[in-house]
């Protein structure tokens, strides 16, 4: 379930610390400049995807010569956004130290590679936050070091992976970083017993639950979510540059031609073997079959981080969400409690499939963030434990 990043400090051969000791010792100042270029690549949240967010900031002689930040698949890195500014600027940025939030890439994808052009600006230091797990890339820090520019690595790295904790899921291991979005009461009810949930939340929570659709790739639900709800799945009331692709986990092709998931295209119906000629243009149809007529979710997901999903936005009722946590399938949980008790019967969070045994088998969550949205509270948890 959740993947467990570990902090890496590493200094090589042209500034390696001497044998036995720590890392590199990096100053206030050098958080300072490393905070700024989290908070430049943060700019990126709702727009780089299926690229990382990665910000870059310039400093010579105690001075901001330059900064940017990535802002969309096929544009200018954060490296070179932030040595343009520099040039716009009439700022040299020779022996300067750079800060970036990622290693800078070392191979020609739809832009030259970064460490190019850190080599011909003459930039004496890069400070980085966190190592690029994309194998494609690999060895951008080494090649600098090669030319003798000091590389040092791990400064506020926890901070760096969350922002792209999606992209370093699915290059580690080859799966997207699963969020699932619930609201409910106090006592844990998502609707009645007839399904009526609309509205559990506040207005300001479901606007707030935009913004979380809007920074992932995807947003899965299943069919019966569909029947029921007639949800759009779209992001609203956020600026952004793009939507994210619709899952829906439909095993025996029953979402109807007219759903408003379909109605604007870029959807992706995943069954068991039959698909719908029905539905719009647009849609999309993929057979993942388990072998015992359900969908596959572990081979969904393998096929969604193949497709450039980093992170996927789960609105899913009690079923799909009970049978992606048995799975081990769920990362991370944004739940919205909302100041009210609905009481029995009505329907719960997961379902469960197979009572518990005992209390020793529960899953146990760690605690992220309890924030009030309005006149509910967000709850940001993570299955503890990690899966692999």
């Amino acid at each position: 379930m959740t993947a467990n990043f570990a902090r890496v400090h590493e200094v090589g051969a042209n500034g390696a610390s001497p044998a036995g000791e720590a890392g590199p010792k990096f100053t206030d100042e050098d958080r300072q400049y490393m905070a700024r270029a989290l908070a430049l690549a943060a700019r990126g949240l709702f727009t780089t995807s299926p690229n990382p967010r990665v910000g870059c900031v310039i400093v010579r002689d105690g001075r901001v010569i330059g900064e940017g930040w990535h802002r969309r698949a096929g544009e200018a890195h954060a490296e070179t956004a932030a040595l343009a500014d520099a040039r716009d600027n009439a700022r040299d940025a020779r022996g300067a130290t750079m800060y970036v939030t990622l290693e800078p890439c070392n191979r020609h994808g739809r832009t030259p590679p970064c460490v190019e052009a850190v080599l011909e600006a003459g930039v004496a230091r890069v400070i980085v936050a966190s190592h690029d797990p994309n194998p494609a890339q690999a060895g951008g820090a080494a090649r600098l070091r090669s030319h003798g520019i000091v590389v040092d690595m791990g400064l506020m790295q926890t901070e760096a992976d969350a922002l792209n904790v999606g992209f370093l899921s699915c290059h580690q291991r080859g799966i997207p970083w699963v969020r699932s979005k619930i609201a409910a009461s106090i006592d844990g009810r998502t609707a009645l017993a007839n399904g009526d949930s609309r509205w559990i939340t506040a207005a300001a929570a479901r606007a707030d639950g935009h913004a979380w659709r809007a920074r992932a790739c995807a947003v899965l639900t299943g069919v019966g979510t569909v029947l029921h709800d007639d949800p759009r799945l779209d992001v609203r009331d956020v600026p952004t540059t793009r939507q994210p692709l619709r899952v829906i986990v439909d095993r025996h092709a029953d979402t109807p031609a007219d759903a408003r998931v379909l109605a604007e295209g870029h959807a992706l119906v995943i069954t068991a073997g039959p698909r719908n000629d029905q539905w719009p243009a647009g849609t999309e149809t993929l057979a993942i079959p388990d072998g015992e007529g359900r969908v596959d979710l572990a081979a969904m997901l393998r096929e969604l981080a193949q497709r450039g999903v980093n992170e996927l936005h789960v609105e899913a009722g009690a079923k799909l969400n009970g049978a992606l946590l048995r799975a081990g399938l769920i990362d991370e949980l944004v739940v919205y409690i909302a100041g009210a008790i609905i009481g029995d019967p009505a329907r719960g969070m997961f379902e469960s499939g197979v009572p518990l045994a005992s209390l020793d088998a529960r899953i146990a969550l760690d605690w992220m963030s309890v924030d009030r949205v309005g006149d509910d509270l967000r709850i940001v948890a993570r299955i503890r434990g990690g899966r692999a």
